[in-house]
């Protein structure tokens, strides 16, 4: 019997969890918003607005009103109990550290249907580490997005041993029809196959930024002449966003905190987060 996805709820409506909403509404799912209070939903409207500006612009279909009607469309709610009450499937964007998301589904497990999927969009973590805090690990598993879904529209599938199968095949089913190319594993891999790949030269990059060695507009057209590369790893980093490999570098060796604290004091401290901010290794026109 096959599983039916109807309902979404993305729990995080930050820069990608917005970003993941606002596709699968276009996409005709009947999708809710959650965030922790009113300040973040207003934000969150004010990106859903940006979307659909954006997706007029540079998405077939999506003008005469489409996508301002998406972004109107999407319902959100500070309440957790209420944005999941009877949703098929929950995708978790909250900040990539592992209590926060641990403490996240301890919360949801009670609150969730039962029949209701958990997805976690967890770039780095695996998801066994947070399955038994979900109080359903066969109806858990990870769903990676890439930044901008709109136009780098791969969604990466990667289950736990626990995992139904039935499950992981009604998420590969849902990424196809939000329009995303779906990139099974067959098991669990820190970091997927993009990060697996991308995250190496993104750490290489703030290494010889961070060290001195040559500045990141230098390292950035380095890479693109001798690749091909549309873009070098620094405007890869300003489109991600600078809180998400601050985060992740911040939990690592000795290394990696030092090259936390460069961007933490040259970047993030003096409110250049990237693209979405209008300013980080580059400035923008936002």
């Amino acid at each position: 019997m096959s599983i039916e996805i109807r309902k979404v709820t993305v729990l995080g409506t930050g820069v990608l969890g917005s970003q993941i909403a606002f596709q699968s509404a276009f996409r005709g799912f009947d999708v809710t918003g959650y965030d922790i209070d009113d300040a973040a939903l207003t934000a969150a409207r004010g990106r859903f607005d940006q979307l659909a500006a954006t997706y007029r612009d540079q998405v077939p279909g999506a003008g005469d009103g489409k996508a301002e009607a998406t972004a109107a469309g999407i319902a959100l709610s500070s309440d957790l109990g209420a944005a999941v009450s009877d949703a098929d499937l929950v995708i978790e964007a909250v900040p990539e550290v592992l209590a926060i998301k641990q403490a996240t589904y301890e919360q949801l497990g009670k609150l969730a249907p039962e029949r209701t999927i958990f997805a976690t969009n967890s770039s780095t973590l695996l998801p066994s580490a947070i399955k038994d805090f979900t109080g359903r690990p066969d109806r858990f598993l990870a769903l990676h997005f890439a930044n901008m879904v709109w136009h780098f529209n791969t969604a990466e599938i990667m289950g736990t041993p626990d995992t139904d199968p039935a499950v992981y095949q009604a998420v590969v089913d849902f990424a196809t029809a939000i329009g995303m190319v779906p990139i099974e594993l067959h098991k669990e891999k820190a970091g997927y196959v993009l990060n697996s790949l991308l995250v190496p030269l993104l750490d290489a990059a703030m290494h010889l930024a961070e060290g001195g060695y040559a500045d990141p507009e230098a390292v950035d057209k380095t890479w693109r002449i001798g690749t091909g590369a549309p873009a070098g790893p620094f405007q890869i980093l300003d489109i991600i966003g600078l809180t998400t490999p601050y985060n992740i570098l911040s939990n690592g060796d000795a290394t990696s905190q030092r090259i936390a604290k460069w961007l933490k004091d040259n970047y993030i401290d003096q409110g250049k987060l990237g693209l979405a901010t209008g300013e980080g290794f580059y400035k923008y026109t936002v």
